[in-house]
């Protein structure tokens, strides 16, 4: 079920609603975990028994590591084993026909592909699940023991499919008492309209320019095609994304519940760190939390190492390809190049235009890699957007891609994927607090009404992040 879809808005969600409503305070959380199971098993139900094995070896492993707190030795063998079934259920779902094929390529033999599909959002509840146990084991939360309960953060449906990863420390208060009020109400679903049209206004929009540049092979483009079909695609994925993750807060908010920012405008960066201090935080945090600082960080073994093995991991939990794997090395080759050269001059303002240029030129080529279909394409791509390949049967210019209405939610996108209309929000509060109440709730109807009608008259389109 997908948060833009008119079964999610106009039946699932009131419905959800209501019911919560209607109940006593005690009965809550469990209905929530019964429509959260449903939502999951709403587009293939066999895959709700990954959900719930996953729920059953979390509970077990939190409950033998909290009875086996004093034996140290005990405690961490049952973390590993924890760990390593989570990663287990990751790794035959999503890794498992990759390393046959390339077992099968390297050493030319013949192995036999599984016939597998993989469980939506496999990756994101996964990794919320070993937080819960890491930290059950680090002493940082305390032991759920409830498996209703547990099954609830594991499973509740606004950030199940596509983030933010959710951390059980983050929740673990909320899920006992919560702040529930009309003014929270409202305020997620204005968070919640706002996402949703940064998916269907913005994002389907420039997805839709980018798959056709993309459909052409890649030496049949044109340089400036090049460069627009790539920069539609920065913003269908930032949009898509943090428009899911929009929607994920608000619906959050709604039940009471209080979720950790997952974007910070990511496109005013100046350097490749401070992107992914901007980009998916709550990925690159957990990363950060549970690999790279255990691995010593800053400050023990080879941090250029660590860095290098992050984004290694980084690049391949997107999915189980050379792509993301190229793509990861390479914002991890140039977070390795800042780190190098770091300097007072390098933090200059005066260099600040150019370390921004420099910062997007460095981000716009790795989404080459993220998009395209292939490693070979990726460079071909690459080699006509820099004016070193020729291009060859060039079909269509790029005039034929740059519409008015293109043009037009191009500019829209690039003045949203900056703070300039928060900044200006945030004046106008300050002036007549009770006048911008007014203008942002006729807003957020009219923006909802135009949001309904491009969902009504446009295909199914899934939010990218889904196969991840």
């Amino acid at each position: 079920m997908v948060f833009s879809s008119s079964i999610f808005m106009f039946f699932f969600l009131p419905l959800v609603i209501i019911g919560y409503y209607l109940l006593k305070e005690n009965y809550r959380i469990y209905f929530l975990m019964l429509a959260s199971l449903f939502f999951y098993a709403w587009g293939e139900p066999k895959y709700i028994l990954i959900m719930l094995l996953s729920i059953t070896i979390n509970y077990t492993f939190g409950m033998l590591i909290h009875k086996n707190y004093v034996h140290k030795t005990s405690a961490k063998i049952l973390l590993i084993m924890g760990v390593a079934s989570n990663l287990g259920i990751l790794f035959y779902f999503k890794y498992f026909n990759f390393s046959i094929n390339t077992v099968n390529r390297v050493f030319n033999t013949n192995f036999a592909l599984g016939n597998i599909v993989m469980p939506i959002g496999i990756s994101f509840f996964t990794f919320q699940s070993m937080s819960y146990v890491i930290d059950l084991y680090r002493q940082k939360v305390n032991v759920q023991k409830n498996p209703a309960k547990l099954a609830f953060y594991i499973s509740f449906f606004p950030q199940l499919i596509a983030g933010p990863i959710v951390r059980y420390i983050d929740i673990e208060e909320q899920i006992y008492k919560r702040t529930e009020s009309i003014e929270k109400f409202i305020s997620g679903v204005q968070r919640f309209v706002i996402g949703l049209a940064k998916k269907v206004i913005i994002a389907n929009n420039m997805g839709y320019v980018t798959d056709l540049v993309f459909a052409n092979p890649a030496l049949e483009n044109t340089t400036a095609t090049a460069w627009l079909g790539i920069i539609c695609y920065a913003f269908q994925i930032y949009f898509d994304f943090s428009g899911y993750s929009d929607m994920a807060i608000g619906l959050g908010r709604m039940f009471g519940f209080e979720f950790l920012e997952n974007f910070n405008y990511p496109y005013i960066s100046k350097t490749i760190t401070e992107f992914w201090r901007r980009w998916h935080i709550s990925l690159s945090s957990w990363f950060r939390d549970y690999v790279y600082i255990p691995l010593g960080g800053n400050r023990k073994g080879n941090v250029y190492a660590n860095l290098f093995f992050v984004f290694v991991l980084t690049g391949f939990w997107h999915g189980a390809n050379f792509q993301f794997l190229a793509w990861g090395l390479w914002h991890g080759f140039f977070l390795i190049i800042e780190r190098l050269f770091d300097s007072r001059e390098v933090h200059n303002k005066k260099s600040i235009p150019l370390r921004y240029i420099v910062t997007m030129l460095i981000v716009l080529a790795g989404w080459v890699f993220f998009r395209a279909p292939g490693l070979r394409y990726a460079l071909k791509y690459l080699g006509i957007m820099f004016g070193l390949v020729s291009s060859e049967n060039v079909g269509f210019t790029i005039w034929y891609y740059l519409s008015p209405k293109v043009f037009f939610i191009l500019s829209m996108a690039a003045i949203t994927a900056t703070p300039v209309l928060k900044l200006a929000l945030n004046v106008l509060k300050i002036h007549n607090m009770l006048a911008v109440k007014c203008m942002v709730s006729v807003l957020t109807f009219i923006l909802l009404f135009v949001c309904i009608v491009f969902v009504t008259a446009s295909s199914y389109n899934p939010f990218i992040y889904f196969r991840f």
